[in-house]
């Protein structure tokens, strides 16, 4: 019989470096039972979806998980499909802090940038 390899599956988010220092931040002042951070896409804003990123208190099987070297970060599993082939970025500069993303799958924004649709 011929043995199957599984081959890895690729994340659904790509975390660059800051983002994953940020996250280690995050854990770092994190709340007591918090386990991890977590992003997802909940419906709002003028363009239906946008990013949320929030500490997890528990696993959720559905989700996808991805370790880093300063905690786990967990991506809704309703949201992976909005998501997949995104990059999450931290930036820092004098006038804005937060996450950004490049998502490729989104096909509009609304004007101030808070939400997408896809």
């Amino acid at each position: 019989m011929t043995e199957t390899k599984l081959r890895q599956r690729p994340a659904a988010v790509i975390l660059t470096p800051a983002a994953e220092a940020r996250i280690g931040a995050l854990m770092a002042e994190a709340p007591e039972g918090a386990i991890g951070v977590k992003l997802s896409t909940p419906r709002r804003g003028c363009s239906g979806l946008a990013y949320s990123v929030d500490y997890v208190n528990a696993a959720n099987p559905m989700d996808e998980r991805i370790e880093t070297a300063g905690g786990t970060f967990f991506i809704d599993g309703g949201s992976v499909l909005y998501l997949i082939g995104s990059t999450m970025d931290w930036r820092d500069d004098d006038f804005t802090a937060g996450f950004v993303f490049e998502n490729p799958n989104a096909k509009g924004a609304c004007g101030c940038g808070e939400s997408f649709t896809v």
